[in-house]
């Protein structure tokens, strides 16, 4: 396989890794836990959605503390991918890795 051919290959690996990764940043990922928290992430790693059951708190304050959780959620999220890029470019000397 000459050089031409292995960067052709390379880059159809890309475009292949890129689709299936927007593809899957669009898929929705659900889970009850002890049937009173609900919780929906995308593909991505986003928070779409917490919900509580009515009956596993008394408080007239449900959709603040959802919306609490959620926001604290995505915001972890934030961190943990920051904190991955610096490791990347610390250890490839650029941001984005090798870039595959």
């Amino acid at each position: 396989m000459n050089m031409q051919q292995m960067m052709m290959q390379a880059q159809k690996m890309q475009r292949e890794l890129k689709k299936a990764k927007d593809e899957l940043a669009k898929q929705e990922f659900e889970i009850t836990k002890g049937g009173a928290v609900t919780v929906v992430m995308m593909g991505n790693g986003t928070i779409k959605s917490i919900s509580i059951d009515e009956d596993a708190f008394e408080a007239d304050n449900k959709e603040m503390i959802e919306d609490m959780i959620t926001l604290a959620i995505n915001e972890l999220l934030q961190k943990v991918a920051l904190a991955d890029q610096k490791i990347e470019e610390r250890i490839t000397g650029r941001a984005g890795g090798f870039g595959f």
